[in-house]
């Protein structure tokens, strides 16, 4: 049995190549079983994948390769597709769909954005389908980059509200220090407190060879994630049934316990946002439903107040002008002001498009005391 629900996994190159030059169909083909076996019962898994760029390098022979960011962009344009085409060979042995997202900080950053990665997200995991996600380097820039895979998954975590972050690697856990040099060196076991202690930042060591990442990396993604809510475990890739031990909570390594629960972090992400100006009045109806635990309808507001982009956080009130949730809209003000009062299935007839039948989704509402 698993204690999570919704993990995402991010797979380090030296896991993908067991610490060789090139991708290991051998060391692949048993995380997919492992990743099979978790859906198949229910789990919700998203991989974070490394390895475009190794896989480029080993295309072109391993030749010598300037260490410049064109360069870099070069080898993982010629490396992702060989990459995912060997992930859709070998997850298809599982009877497994998979799915490519590319993604760069600005996409996450954005609101509309945002919105628009988590609904796919969302779209794809209901269905039973794998995504599998990479930084999009071939277009990014310095200034959108996120930089590392290790951030990128603690940034999807807090995407999908993952209940787990487990960040796979050539080494067991966070040491004090690099235990390939130090035989004396420790690993940290739980780290339960608000912060990371500053001992373990100053023990982190640099990148490897093969990726971008390291321990420092983990650290920051450890520090994001569980902020989000997630628990994170950072673990040796080449242990047995590493993934399905870690969904069981029997894989040793570094576990960082989240800071706050997933409800409380959204919560605060909703409340926090609102501009003290943007609002849609309900009438009686829509609030009684609101109270009850539904979604906001068009059908049931009567304006819109400020103006605000989909995805902003806006106030629902009462017609009195009382203040009763505050949530994540799925219109802007404009579109929002063209459905007032229409029934749901009528917004594509009216906008051309639509978005979803509710103005705000009551995943993303929070009910104001």
């Amino acid at each position: 049995m698993s204690k999570f629900q919704n993990i995402v996994v991010k797979l380090g190159t030296s896991t993908l190549t067991a610490s060789g030059k090139d991708l290991a169909a051998e060391r692949i083909v048993d995380l997919a079983r492992q990743v099979a076996t978790l859906m198949r019962a229910g789990v919700q898994v998203t991989l974070v994948s490394s390895g475009a760029g190794m896989a480029g390098r080993a295309a072109l022979g391993h030749i010598a390769i300037p260490k410049t960011l064109p360069a870099k962009q070069m080898l993982v344009a010629i490396g992702q597709p060989r990459l995912m085409a060997l992930y859709e060979q070998l997850f298809g042995i599982y009877k497994v769909t998979v799915a490519q997202i590319l993604l760069t900080r600005h996409d996450l950053a954005r609101r509309a954005s945002f919105l628009n990665a988590r609904n796919t997200f969302h779209a794809l995991l209901a269905q039973g389908i794998l995504p599998i996600v990479n930084e999009n380097d071939t277009v990014a820039t310095d200034e959108i980059r996120v930089g590392d895979n290790d951030n990128l998954s603690a940034l999807v975590a807090n995407l999908i509200t993952a209940d787990l972050l487990l960040l796979l690697t050539d080494q067991d856990g966070v040491y004090t220090s690099d235990p390939r040099k130090n035989p004396q060196a420790t690993r940290w076991q739980v780290i339960d407190t608000p912060e990371i202690p500053e001992s373990m930042w100053q023990a982190a060591g640099g990148s490897g060879e093969g990726g971008t990442g390291g321990m420092l990396t983990k650290l920051e993604a450890a520090r994001l994630a569980r902020n989000s809510g997630a628990t994170v475990l950072v673990a040796a890739g080449n242990e047995p049934d590493a993934i399905l031990r870690a969904a069981n909570g029997t894989l040793s390594g570094t576990t960082f316990l989240p800071v706050r629960s997933a409800l409380e972090s959204r919560k605060r992400y909703i409340v926090s946002g609102w501009d003290k100006q943007s609002r849609l009045v309900a009438d009686a109806g829509a609030v009684r439903a609101l109270l009850k635990g539904s979604s906001l309808l068009p059908v049931g507001v009567r304006s819109c107040v400020g103006e605000f982009e989909r995805g902003d956080t806006v106030a629902v009130c009462t017609l009195d002008g009382k203040e009763i949730a505050r949530g994540l809209v799925n219109y802007s003000h404009n579109e929002t002001r063209k459905i007032l009062g229409e029934q749901s299935d009528h917004i594509a007839s009216v906008l051309g498009y639509d978005y979803g039948d509710e103005l705000i989704h009551r995943d993303h509402l929070v009910l104001m005391e």
